[in-house]
């Protein structure tokens, strides 16, 4: 299915991956808040890739007579954000959350929309095994099994 077909699929599987991005983005500033060292430094430029990631993909959505959704004012985090330890928990799941999302856009789109959702894919499974100190089997469709 492509991002320009008729039932507009494609618009919504983009701005499903953009809602992803926009509560990474907030995740990661809940989070910085408790890193320090290289942590903090690894933090910030995931929060930065992150934000590059939604404006390209609000622009993608924009292209296809989209109206980009907006972020919203706050996100529910699935536990409280107290310390560094919290807040590597925070941003390994935020990634694998958000390497799911990936993952169905890429069942979903095709051409150079699909490319662009295996590099997601891959970047978020990347920053998810470096913040667990490990990788799993299949990121992203792991997580679509519980």
């Amino acid at each position: 299915m492509t991002a320009t077909g008729p039932d507009g699929r494609g618009v919504r599987v983009l701005q499903d991956v953009l809602a992803a991005e926009h509560a990474v983005v907030y995740g990661y500033g809940v989070a910085g808040a408790h890193l320090e060292g290289t942590a903090r430094v690894r933090a910030l430029r995931e929060y930065d890739a992150h934000r590059t990631r939604r404006e390209e993909l609000g622009r993608l959505v924009g292209e296809r007579g989209g109206v980009p959704v907006a972020p919203a004012a706050a996100y529910a985090l699935p536990r409280p954000v107290d310390n560094a330890r919290d807040a590597l928990e925070l941003v390994t799941l935020l990634e694998e959350r958000l390497a799911a999302v990936w993952a169905d856009a890429v069942l979903h789109l095709t051409g150079g929309l699909r490319e662009r959702a295996t590099v997601g894919l891959r970047d978020a499974a990347v920053a998810a095994a470096r913040w667990r100190r490990g990788s799993v089997p299949f990121p992203g469709l792991a997580e679509r099994s519980g």
